[in-house]
């Protein structure tokens, strides 16, 4: 495995050491990016070395800290072709463990708590994180305490439970919750694992580009459409193509980077359309897609930096444009996705009819989720008459430090 050169502040660009657990950059907040010495794992890194490697997101275990991994065989999903549209591929992040994209993530982010000696973990969710971090924290040994509202979808609540969890129900918004966690986190000893709140959730979720380059024989896709709440897997994504590049694995030029988010909460949408750099929090967030329910993300100034430079776009679609597409992939291509994965479906349906993509694009679809993470949701959903989602399951916080 790679041994880590420095963590960059990607604000200020200020270097901390990776020796000892880090959050945020101490001088502005800016997230932290993992780098490594790319130029000397280039002369015996090459995509030959893979052949033969175990079929985990570990495969890329030269791109990945130096560290024993706390591993569920989590990554290498499946990308087939739609059976609908030419060119267009599906990334079915259902198939990994706890059922979503977050077990990536969250097992580097365990990996490295482990190495470094952490014994208690905590985060704020409103759903798969929780389930992830309560299984790879089982694994390692680690405790962890969860904080989720208490209209968190069942299945999230019941999985974390059995993990061994301290779970913590809520009554308010993922907002409150990372705000019970960072008001406490220090007396109680418990490491923070929030969005951004470390660097390794984006390692882990870096190997979903990796994965896409590989599956597509090193040639990349001219569009990726990405689900959007917290943005850590489209941001770890770009970041792997940076590093491909610098390894000399691909060629130079990118996919148009897309973010899907919800009418009912698109504050990088907002953002994207005014043409600012940072977002602004979204008021009353409303959403069937748990996942896409994200006022404010604390790395959007990063997210909106990709897409333009990308030539990318942000879209917004309806909770009815999202359903009907959860049913439709599920009738035509056999995939049962979680909301937020259907959103990919009902964005590419807008980006084709007014032509940003066009029939001879490769476009890469993510579906970040099972669905049967969400039957709850979903048969509500089906069974009312009223398709938007009561106010009573509002889930909606900021993700980041306070």
């Amino acid at each position: 495995m790679a041994r880590i050169a420095y963590l960059e502040c990607t604000k200020c660009g200020q270097r901390l050491t990776a020796d000892r657990p880090q959050t945020i950059c101490p001088t502005d907040g800016g997230v932290l990016y993992v780098r490594y010495d790319l130029a000397k794992l280039k002369q015996g890194f090459k995509p030959a070395s893979l052949a033969g490697c175990i079929s985990t997101m570990w495969r890329y275990a030269e791109v990945l800290p130096d560290a024993q991994p706390i591993s569920l065989g989590e990554g290498f999903t499946p990308m087939f072709p739609s059976r609908e549209f030419p060119n267009v591929y599906i990334k079915d992040e259902g198939l990994n463990p706890t059922g979503s994209f977050k077990a990536r993530g969250l097992s580097a982010a365990v990996t490295m708590a482990k190495a470094y000696g952490l014994e208690k973990l905590a985060i704020p969710s409103a759903g798969n994180a929780a389930g992830a971090l309560a299984a790879y924290a089982a694994v390692g040994g680690i405790e962890a305490y969860i904080f989720m509202p208490k209209d968190a979808p069942i299945a999230n609540r019941i999985e974390s439970e059995n993990y061994g969890a301290h779970v913590t129900l809520v009554g308010g918004l993922i907002s409150d919750c990372a705000r019970m966690v960072a008001e406490r986190k220090d007396k109680e000893g418990w490491f923070d694992v929030s969005t951004f709140k470390e660097p390794f959730r984006v390692e882990g979720k870096k190997t979903m580009g990796y994965e896409v380059a590989e599956q597509l024989h090193w040639r990349l896709p001219q569009g990726i459409i990405y689900p959007t709440g917290g943005g850590v897997g489209l941001i770890g994504m770009w970041k792997a193509f940076e590093e491909m590049d610098q390894l000399g694995w691909i060629a130079p030029e990118r996919p148009k980077m897309v973010c899907v988010q919800s009418t009912g909460c698109a504050p990088i949408v907002k953002a994207w359309d005014d043409g600012s750099s940072t977002s602004q929090i979204w008021g009353n967030a409303s959403t069937i897609a748990a996942g896409l329910r994200v006022p404010k993300s604390y790395g959007d100034y990063i997210i909106l930096d990709i897409l333009h430079k990308s030539g990318g776009t942000a879209v917004a679609v309806t909770d009815e444009e999202i359903m009907d597409a959860l049913h439709h992939w599920a009738q035509v291509e056999g995939l049962f996705a979680a909301p937020e994965g259907a959103a990919a479906l009902a964005a590419y349906r807008k980006l084709r009819s007014n032509g940003f993509f066009g029939p001879d694009d490769a476009v890469v679809l993510f579906n970040t989720g099972t669905g049967l993470k969400y039957l709850d949701v979903i048969e509500g959903q089906t069974k009312s008459a009223n398709p938007k989602l009561a106010a009573s399951r509002y889930l909606g916080g900021i993700i980041g430090p306070y």
